[in-house]
């Protein structure tokens, strides 16, 4: 049984990367897609992990696999396809390291994952099932996403799930907001940002987007801040963590990072989201933390995630709580 199991979207990040010696911009190839991120932090941590989803059978998606084998994630359910062509992001970075999008999937091998193709075993043999949104912008991955999601919760395992949105990839706001509130019932713990707060909960503050999630049956509510640090709260107790103070060269993965952080301290812990008491939402809070503000120190996703050890020394160096051997 793996740690954790996500499904989603697996795609290259073309990064910003200066200007050549004509003045053509660069963009640098860096692996990517919020639920591979994710894996690849937990991983790096010392979870045992699996992907499920497509890529396309080329060049792009041949050094996806590559990539995600190199991190000890295993690709048991990812599929090759001869018919369409890995997904790319193009990533432009601002000064302050925040990011704008443009896609290249129309369609992209991504969204082509079907029902069908999403191997059961792992669906039903993970203690976590992770999954955000980018799968449910359309058919057939919506529906497989929508059918893991069932089969994952009826095997008992916790349900995680990150609506990342991403505005570039649905034809609206309310179609983004009504499909992506759609799938909240069956989540047992989530993760927003600041600025998804409003969208997903119509809610302005992170306390009252948690009594909206709450609400809909979720056991465990995580807002990230960016610089401002993240909440997490549960029913009876929340506590608001501070980030550190670090350099930022890119943010791409920062909230990935966090999630993978966050996910390897509860899996190590035993425990389900509704049992999480203030202690451990401040524990799993300021490791997350440590590993987002590893991570936003170098560029890319999947390259940017830390090892344990590194997490450890920066909890060490910061002054912050250090979390025990083996948790």
């Amino acid at each position: 049984m793996f740690d954790l199991v996500a499904l989603g979207e697996l795609l290259i990040d073309f990064t910003y990367h200066g200007r050549s010696e004509n003045g053509m911009r660069l963009f640098e190839q860096n692996p990517g897609g919020a639920p591979a991120n994710v894996l690849c932090a937990a991983s790096n941590l010392g979870l045992s992990t699996s992907f499920i989803g497509k890529v396309g059978k080329d060049m792009h998606g041949d050094y996806l696999r590559r990539v995600l084998e190199e991190k000890g994630v295993d690709t048991g359910g990812l599929i090759s396809a001869e018919d369409v062509f890995t997904t790319l992001a193009f990533v432009e970075l601002s000064e302050t390291g925040e990011r704008k999008f443009s896609f290249a999937r129309r369609p992209g091998a991504d969204t082509c994952l079907s029902a069908c193709e999403v191997k059961r075993e792992l669906t039903e043999g993970c203690r976590i099932f992770h999954f955000g949104s980018l799968s449910l912008t359309d058919e057939p991955s919506r529906s497989a996403t929508v059918e893991a999601v069932k089969a994952a919760k009826k095997a008992g395992a916790i349900l995680s799930y990150d609506p990342n949105y991403r505005a570039p990839l649905w034809k609206s706001e309310d179609e983004a907001a009504g499909i992506m509130q759609s799938v909240l019932p069956f989540a047992d713990i989530v993760k927003i940002s600041d600025e998804e707060v409003g969208l997903i909960t119509g809610e302005s503050s992170p306390e009252a987007a948690a009594g909206y999630l709450f609400q809909k049956g979720i056991s465990c509510a995580v807002v990230t801040l960016g610089s401002n640090g993240a909440y997490a709260a549960v029913k009876g107790a929340s506590v608001l963590v501070p980030v550190p103070d670090v350099p930022v060269v890119d943010t791409t993965g920062a909230g990935d990072a966090f999630w993978g952080g966050f996910l390897y301290k509860l899996a190590v812990s035993g425990l389900r989201p509704g049992e999480l008491g203030e202690a451990q939402l401040r524990d799993f809070t300021g490791f997350a933390n440590a590993v987002a503000s590893l991570c936003v120190q170098k560029r890319g996703g999947i390259p940017a995630m830390p090892t344990i050890d590194m997490v450890r020394d920066f909890l060490t160096e910061k002054k912050m709580p250090v979390n025990k051997p083996g948790a």
